[in-house]
């Protein structure tokens, strides 16, 4: 499911990631799909729901989301939902 991006009554827009769990990769591959078709789209309701695993071997550090990306979020009405999940197969 990585990245199912939808509007509110869940119509699916667009999907991301697909097999990919890791959050740094996600969250880079949304920023960019943020810069370049959901800057685009209209007010409304939306939700990216990102289902993540978390790295086993994480020391620190990971996934940071940009304010750019907050303020195109949040000039288009979209939320962000975390779904983590157990350990994905690899």
């Amino acid at each position: 499911m990585p990245i199912n991006i939808y509007i509110d009554n869940f119509e699916r827009i667009d999907y991301l990631c697909e097999d990919i769990w890791d959050l740094p990769n996600q969250i880079d591959s949304l920023e960019k799909w943020l810069q370049t078709k959901g800057v685009i789209l209209p007010k409304g309701s939306y939700v990216a729901d990102i289902g993540f695993d978390i790295r086993k071997d994480a020391t620190g550090g990971g996934a940071v989301l940009s304010s750019e990306s907050m303020k195109i979020m949040g000039d288009i009405g979209m939320d962000v939902y975390f779904s983590e999940y157990p350990e994905s197969s690899e």
